[in-house]
């Protein structure tokens, strides 16, 4: 009897997961709530309430968090602003711009400036990047060259 009960709930459950996957899959598409809701089979309103309870966001929004960090990785792989931008799905650069600097904190230039510049920092100094306790586990901190001296 007791699986009666909860197989209602894993149905429910795997259409809300096909429907983050849609959402994951589609996300440089021109998709909606209508397209994502359509995908798991529910009406819109029951769909969000179900979303977000699984997830902690409503379709929307984890729709925006994914594109974000797609653009993210495509600024990091050296694409420009407005590549990013369109590649992950946005129509207005203004828009993308406004989100990006709500959710990451800062401009979408900046960020990929930011990137670009340790990377380069990396490129030139690689050993300041590796974590002290690594180094040290590893016997690098011990009568190596990685440590300047004060002699």
């Amino acid at each position: 009897m007791q699986q009666e009960f909860d197989y209602p709930r894993v149905y429910l459950y795997r259409r809300v997961v096909q429907a983050k996957l849609f959402i994951d899959n589609h996300y440089a598409d021109k998709i909606d709530l209508d397209n994502i809701a359509d995908e798991a089979y529910f009406s819109k309103f029951h769909f969000i309430r179900l979303f977000k309870s699984v997830y902690g966001k409503t379709p929307h929004q984890y729709l925006k968090a994914v594109r974000i960090e797609k653009a993210k990785q495509l600024l990091k792989a050296g694409k420009t602003v407005s590549d990013a931008c369109f590649l992950v799905g946005f129509d207005s650069l203004s828009s993308f711009s406004g989100l990006f600097r709500r959710m990451v904190g800062q401009p979408a230039s900046a960020y990929a400036e930011a990137h670009q510049e340790q990377q380069q920092q990396i490129a030139h100094k690689p050993l300041a990047f590796v974590p002290g306790c690594y180094a040290y586990q590893h016997g690098w901190l011990e009568n190596s060259n990685f440590e300047e001296t004060d002699r």
